[in-house]
């Protein structure tokens, strides 16, 4: 039986997300999904804490926006969001290699 991982209290994914570009907490959701084949899901009750978390700390701004006929509120990646996803980004880089250290395999 597959399951879905959870990402909970994640900021790496949706920092990477929208880094490519402005994006609406939904689209997030399927994004994330999308570009992982499946295996990941966060539900809406994790992703908007973490986006509050993520705009009280400087890393996103907000904004509202038309898309289809609906006001969406829309996150922008900022400069110190750039700054938190590159630290994010070695860290998780720093464990993936200690776990394949640990298992004897090699990253592929």
């Amino acid at each position: 039986m597959e399951h879905k991982q959870s990402l909970e209290h994640s900021s790496l994914p949706l920092l990477s997300l929208l880094r490519d570009q402005d994006r609406y907490g939904c689209e997030m959701i399927s994004e994330l999904e999308r570009r992982s084949d499946h295996t990941f899901q966060m539900k809406e009750g994790t992703l908007y804490p973490v986006l509050k978390k993520l705009e009280a700390g400087g890393c996103v701004t907000s904004y509202p926006a038309e898309a289809n006929g609906r006001t969406r509120k829309y996150y922008r990646i900022t400069q110190r969001g750039l700054v938190q996803l590159a630290q994010e980004t070695a860290a998780w880089e720093r464990y993936v290699h200690g776990i394949h250290s640990v298992l004897g395999t090699t990253p592929g």
